[in-house]
């Protein structure tokens, strides 16, 4: 029976050593038998050939915009069975509130009155109101809810944007052939069913600058062109306003990739201005960064999660570092975060062993950027190291740079994609690496007087070896396609038996899909209400990771407060500050969940119960397996 159970958990996208779900392993398992298959049975390239060329000359005539517009329509068609996702996790709200903020025309807001009332994960108090994350997502946010008027647009816009420069960093580095082949590989990993496209706090950001930084350094090899130097800078820059600590490590990769590509090729004075240009780019972005940390912490050179760490104890210190202790008091939603953050950071002192079993289990998040089939892309790509080529010197140097955001985020106890964000380009890179290294012949022509002698011969071999690499990189290519089209079709079929059935065996792909948690039912009924309103969140002593406290920038302003239920002398407080509101209570860890009327009446400075009979309750939300963003992070947690 244990045996059993093991067996089915290792079909468990998260519990399986490669991150691969029932799909996936089916999806590896047909890739490796169609190659040994082409091997054994050497096709004649007579019947793919026509196929290729129409399919090389549609890619290389299709420009970046074609795939920013393709990932934006394959997203909108979903709308009818996949709206626009519900925020429903700290993350969200956390990022949401940083839109907002930013949307206002302010990097920060002032601290909040009765600020206890308010009190929730990942939001600072003192001595400003605000988020603690870094501001590059919610730049996006502000663009969306600013233009279109809802924030989600800036997450579309975003991630269609870093398929299409996807497709402009390969295109540097290997053509436009291969960089058509790269950006479809894009539009099935990042596109419409990508987690980072359906949530709030996705990687975009790192993932656009890693393409602007490793895109501009392909084509400083090749051109005079100092602009590139310019961009690179500016991509770095935009990086720090993302991810600012793995911004070291992306620094550190283009430092080596200068050592091994441009320090040989480059003069004394073009060096200089490249590096002059490169620092020019970056000033912005150390700006901005400087300001928004001076603007809700006060301190220039303190980050706002730095400040959340003194005061909240999260997020969690590195791995070497002993863990923080709060300055606060914790509501109850607070404090199960920080001590989920402090069992992932354990208490024991970091090691080898430790470390190492920590980059093991971590391997199975490559999945999220790469299908199963291209792992024998990567094979490929890997054993192509043994030649001494320049092809080989640009893996060699791509390869580095994933083993070195690999062991810099090691020594951090959380893990999430959007942390190594960066490399999404990089990693494409080298599948298609694998992929060529697959498709164009390996051996070296023969020449001079050996090349006459051996013209026939090597003739058919040549043919023969074209073929068969031809059919190997085209049935990895299809299989991702075909992955793609099954799951894509599976969610736009809109079919509640499709769409769930799948259930925990579903890949990487996550889309909102139903009210799970209750919460459009509870937002439609205040919505419906007349006037402003107040809602008090009452937790129960079992109350997990869903956060119910979320508010705009501007509290005071907001149609709907969401306010935590301190008790009933200290709410009427809130309640006088707030006097033309609509008081509800939202009781969210009962089962069904509960909205209704503040069940107290105020006479004065007495407070006594409701009389009559209890108001009807919200409709009861039907249980069910979901495969939401939010769901997944907490599977993650």
């Amino acid at each position: 029976m244990l045996v059993t159970t093991e067996a089915i958990r290792s079909y468990l996208p998260l519990q399986s050593p490669f991150g691969f779900g029932a799909a996936d392993w089916t999806a590896f398992a047909l890739g490796a038998t169609g190659l040994a298959a082409i091997a054994l049975l050497r096709p004649r390239p007579s019947v793919l050939e026509p196929i290729l060329r129409r399919a090389s000359t549609f890619l290389e005539n299709r420009s970046l915009w074609f795939f920013f517009g393709l990932t934006l329509v394959l997203r909108l068609l979903l709308l009818p069975t996949h709206p626009v996702p519900i925020p429903s996790g700290a993350d969200d709200f956390g990022y949401l509130l940083l839109g907002d903020t930013f949307a206002h025309g302010r990097l920060a807001n002032p601290p909040n009155l009765n600020a206890a009332f308010f009190e929730t994960v990942f939001v600072l108090q003192q001595p400003t109101y605000s988020s603690i994350f870094p501001p590059a997502q919610g730049m996006i946010l502000a663009l969306g809810q600013c233009i279109f008027g809802f924030p989600w647009a800036g997450v579309l816009l975003s991630m269609s944007l870093l398929v299409a420069l996807c497709h402009w960093m390969l295109r540097g580095w290997l053509g436009p052939r291969w960089a058509g082949v790269g950006a479809l590989l894009a539009v099935f990993s990042f596109g419409p069913l990508c987690a980072w496209m359906n949530c709030y706090w996705g990687g975009a950001p790192a993932a656009i600058a890693g393409c602007l930084v490793f895109g501009s350094l392909a084509r400083l090899r090749h051109s005079q062109r100092q602009t590139y130097a310019l961009i690179a800078g500016l991509g770095l820059g935009w990086h720090l306003l993302a991810r600012p600590f793995e911004t070291a490590l992306l620094g550190l990769s283009v430092i080596l990739f200068w050592a091994m590509f441009l320090r040989s090729g480059a003069s004394g004075s073009r060096s200089w201005r490249q590096a002059a240009l490169f620092a020019t780019g970056l000033t912005p972005g150390i700006a901005i960064l400087l300001l928004h940390s001076h603007a809700v912490t006060g301190d220039w050179t303190k980050l706002p999660y730095m400040l959340s760490r003194e005061q909240y104890g999260v997020p969690t210190t590195f791995t070497f570092q002993a863990n923080p202790i709060p300055a606060r008091t914790l509501t109850l939603d607070q404090k199960n975060d920080y001590d989920a953050q402090v069992a992932t950071h354990g208490d024991g002192r970091e090691t080898l062993s430790r470390f190492t079993a920590r980059l093991l289990f971590r391997l199975r998040f490559l999945r999220f950027f790469a299908p199963a089939p291209l792992y024998l892309a990567l094979l490929f790509a890997l054993w192509s190291l043994r030649r001494k080529a320049a092809r080989s010197k640009e893996t060699l140097w791509a390869t580095a740079t994933v083993a070195l955001f690999l062991a810099g985020t090691g020594i951090y106890p959380y893990f999430y994609p959007h942390y190594i964000a960066a490399l999404t380009s990089v990693l494409l890179l080298l599948t298609l690496i694998g992929l060529r290294a697959i498709r164009n012949p390996s051996e070296p022509r023969p020449s001079g007087s050996d090349r006459l002698a051996e013209t026939n011969q090597y003739r058919g071999r040549s043919l023969t070896v074209a073929a068969l690499k031809a059919w190997a990189a085209a049935w990895l290519f299809a299989l991702c396609a075909l992955q793609f089209t099954f799951w894509y079709s599976i969610q736009i079929s809109g079919k509640p038996a499709l769409i769930l059935g799948p259930g925990r065996f579903e890949t990487w792909d996550y889309l909102n899909f139903g009210d799970p948690q209750g919460r459009v039912s509870i937002d439609a009924k205040l919505r419906d209400a007349d006037g402003k309103q107040l809602v008090f969140v009452r937790y129960s002593s079992t109350h997990g990771f869903v956060e119910w406290i979320d508010n705009p920038a501007d509290i005071a302003g907001a149609r709907v407060v969401r306010a935590r239920d301190i008790g009933v002398s200290e709410n009427l407080i809130l309640i006088r500050r707030f006097p033309e509101r609509t008081v509800w209570l939202l009781q969210p860890d009962l089962h069904p969940l509960q909205v209704r009327p503040y069940p107290y009446l105020l006479d004065d400075m007495m407070i006594l119960p409701q009389s009559g009979p209890a108001p009807p309750s919200a409709p009861p939300v039907k249980p069910g397996k979901s495969n939401k963003v939010s769901d997944w992070l907490e599977d993650v947690k």
